[in-house]
């Protein structure tokens, strides 16, 4: 442990991990302790950690707790939608997305307060540490980073119990003698459910876990019809309102959540080697993410389309692993946003029983699709049909040369 270290900012929920490890610091570096509350929409009341960072004797204004709503959609969640990004084909990121905006607001608190080391509570089997530590690496390279599970012996819920139990900490009643609870994390975008029965992945979710969705099953009998308007590749209005892009991510979380969509059920590949199952609710990302391809379907380039689905794996595994602040992640934002500038118009839902039906989809300004030309009756010489011949050809030319060889060689 390094006794260089004067102060310290901690990443910190108020739940019992981090107030562990708020008492841990304190004990074993003696340094001094700025907490950091982020609010990314998780629906918990987030003043309690002001209270239990007073009780710790951390002073007022080394106590911070921040409304990230908006600037978490606007300018993190809602500019991975315009590439269209799903990791492994299921995920669609809503833990590692939130994880470059924390580690960002953890060096603006460590510069604003002369801070010299950050902490936080993600373990050494998990993706967050990576996540954390290079996005602090990219913003402050000679920042110092405390990572207690990393350092402690404190490797089981029953031992942070203990440790909790005999320093005073408070316990939430959901601990006490109920064993350990799933480990969850939640932000506008998403709640990611891991452990206990996940742990085995041939046993079905139970159905009490799920908290933003009703099932499928139990979705209303008639469908919900909702309109999407984008602008720049981002949805700006519902049903014709436009919001915030919080509040935008809100209303498309409260549509997909009663109508049973955005369920996931994934065993994944984490960074650090190991298989990981965990389930996920994002609603409103599962709703928004056919409805902008719906809306790039009739306002991109076809070759331009092609070129953001070969990039978008390479996109998705960068944000996944940790690299929103690399230089690659920021040149391939650049040529995704410069694709974005023709994606406007409106698109049409339909939402039922776990599904999102596209309808429709319409821009004003933007469509490259021309009816005269794709019409399948009478298009007044708008296309001549004699020009695919040649066309033909010319694309087969290498495959007729090779036959021919093909044939001598008999």
């Amino acid at each position: 442990m390094s006794s260089n270290i004067k102060k310290a900012v901690l990443a910190y929920s108020g739940g019992l991990d981090t107030s562990v490890i708020l008492k841990w610091l304190q004990d074993a570096y003696r340094c001094e302790i700025v907490t950091f509350t982020a609010d990314l929409g998780q629906g918990e009341e987030l003043e309690s950690a002001r209270a239990k960072a007073l009780q710790f004797g951390i002073s007022p204004e080394n106590i911070f707790i921040d409304d990230l709503r908006e600037e978490f959609v606007r300018d993190f969640v809602f500019p991975m939608f315009r590439a269209n990004t799903v990791y492994e084909g299921e995920y669609l990121l809503g833990t590692s997305i939130a994880r470059p905006l924390i580690a960002k607001r953890l060096i603006d608190i460590a510069n604003q307060t002369g801070a010299d080391a950050i902490s936080h509570g993600a373990t050494g089997k998990g993706n967050d540490q990576v996540r954390f530590e290079l996005g602090a690496y990219a913003l402050k390279p000679d920042i110092k980073i405390i990572a207690p599970w990393r350092e402690w012996d404190l490797h089981s819920r029953e031992k942070l119990l203990a440790y909790a139990e005999k320093n005073g900490i408070p316990i939430e009643k959901k601990h006490k003698g109920s064993g350990s609870p799933y480990s969850i994390d939640a932000n506008l975008l998403h709640t990611s459910f891991e452990g206990l029965r996940l742990e085995d992945p041939s046993l079905e979710p139970e159905e009490a876990m799920w908290q933003r969705t009703v099932s499928p099953e139990a979705a209303p009998d008639m469908p919900e019809y909702v309109e999407l308007d984008f602008d720049k590749g981002d949805p700006v209005a519902v049903n014709g309102k436009r919001l915030p892009a919080r509040e935008i991510l809100a209303e498309l979380n409260r549509l997909g959540g009663k109508h049973g969509i955005g369920r996931l059920d994934l065993v994944e590949n984490r960074y650090v080697g190991m298989k990981s199952r965990g389930c996920y609710e994002t609603p409103g990302g599962t709703i928004l993410l056919p409805a902008h391809r719906a809306i790039e379907s009739i306002t991109l380039d076809r070759e331009v389309a092609h070129l953001k689905d070969e990039l978008m794996p390479r996109y998705a595994s960068l944000i996944y692993n940790g690299y929103w602040w690399s230089p690659e992640r920021r040149a391939l934002q650049a040529l995704i946003d410069h694709t974005q500038q023709t994606v406007n118009g409106r698109v049409h839902l339909k939402l039922y029983k776990g599904n999102v039906i596209i309808t429709g989809r319409e821009s004003k300004t933007d469509s490259l699709f021309d009816p005269a030309i794709a019409t399948f009756e009478d298009d007044a010489g708008a296309y001549d049909q004699k020009d695919a011949a040649g066309f033909i050809k010319l694309n087969a030319l290498r495959m007729r040369i090779a036959a021919k060889r093909a044939a001598r060689g008999a």
